[in-house]
């Protein structure tokens, strides 16, 4: 708790006035701050703020009632306690000065004990309200530091996954770093929050991880693969999907439903589940364009590396294998869009 002298300010017209509750309150061991006036009273406040206001209504210029309403509006000095002192008896102005947020009052002449009995009262419950505000700070900085420490985690599985497809095709290094730009870059472009294109540049490096199942004479064939070991293949986004699909962060949810649909077709040629149109999630449409850009232009043991410009023509134009209207016709207009970053960003990031 707090164990400075707190600080009582007076605001008084009367100097008669100010003068004696600033002996009776330095008597009773207290610091004081005096202002003859509303305005003077506010322009202190600027430079220091005190733990209770003594405030009196009837002053010239600014009355203690607009006073006490601009303190109660404004978030530096809403919650400093204030005791209305007033000559006035009648109702009406004792419920002005509660409506305006005043805490208590005194009448004129201030009985000494009552004095000292209502400022005690008021700073033991500011005290309070300060423990509880740094409580609930302290409270806030603990959750936001463990939250920090749950996404690092969440993050550093992410990347113990990747590694390990990586382990298994070593064309793949620079292609996970890569995907993750393309597809936060498209998330953008097509107006997802910061939340959404956060989650997809972490959750779309995992895109593949069900190679880790698929057999090496299959995985890295240099030639045509049989009809059968193309089924082992295809099967990847299966396998990826029963990996993820244990964990419940908002990463490796994305990360599944990109890995078990990035293959899937617009039109409702791809695998594994023949999906078609928007019952496809949005991270694997996005992913989806992205994997075959820069697997056109990656050197892959099936296929040499091809230019961007030959990779943009397949995309949009089309060739044997792949179609525009494989694509999300938005993102596949996104993609075209953002053509010349997707091409800066496979310069940028090699192995």
């Amino acid at each position: 708790m707090n164990t400075t002298e707190p600080i009582i300010m007076i605001v008084d017209d009367d100097e008669r006035n100010t003068r004696l509750l600033k002996a009776q309150l330095e008597a009773e061991g207290y610091g004081t701050m005096a202002a003859l006036s509303g305005q003077e009273c506010l322009s202190q406040l600027r430079e220091r703020l005190p733990d209770l206001i003594l405030l009196d209504i009837m002053m010239p210029g600014l009355s203690g009632f607009e006073v006490a309403g601009r303190l109660k509006a404004d978030s530096r000095t809403k919650n400093i306690p204030i005791i209305m002192i007033t000559a006035l008896e009648d109702r009406d102005s004792k419920i002005k000065a509660l409506y305006l947020g005043a805490e208590e009052f005194l009448n004129k002449p201030v009985d000494r004990a009552e004095l000292q009995i209502r400022v005690r009262n008021l700073l033991r419950l500011k005290e309070y309200q300060n423990f509880l505000a740094e409580y609930n700070r302290r409270l806030e900085a603990q959750v936001a530091e463990r939250t920090a420490d749950l996404w690092k985690s969440y993050r550093e599985t992410i990347y113990i996954m990747t590694s390990a497809a990586e382990y298994k095709d070593e064309d793949t290094g620079a292609h996970v770093q890569r995907v993750s730009h393309y597809t936060r870059d498209l998330a953008r472009t097509l107006g997802q929050d910061a939340a959404f294109c956060d989650h997809i540049f972490y959750a779309s490096p995992m895109h593949d991880v069900g190679k880790i199942a698929i057999p090496d004479h299959v995985l890295l064939k240099p030639g045509t693969l049989t009809p059968d070991e193309w089924a082992i293949m295809k099967s990847h986004s299966d396998f990826g999907a029963r990996i993820l699909e244990s964990g419940d962060s908002p990463y490796l949810e994305m990360a599944r439903a990109i890995a078990l649909g990035h293959h899937e077709r617009w039109d409702g040629s791809g695998y594994p589940g023949g999906l078609k149109g928007e019952s496809i999630p949005l991270p694997a449409r996005i992913m989806a364009v992205c994997d075959v850009y820069d697997a056109l232009r990656s050197r892959r043991p099936y296929k040499p590396a091809f230019s961007h410009e030959r990779a943009l023509a397949i995309i949009t134009e089309g060739d044997d294998r792949t179609q525009p209207g494989h694509f999300d016709p938005a993102v596949h207009g996104a993609f075209a869009d953002r053509a010349g970053e997707m091409s800066r960003i496979y310069a940028e990031i090699q192995d």
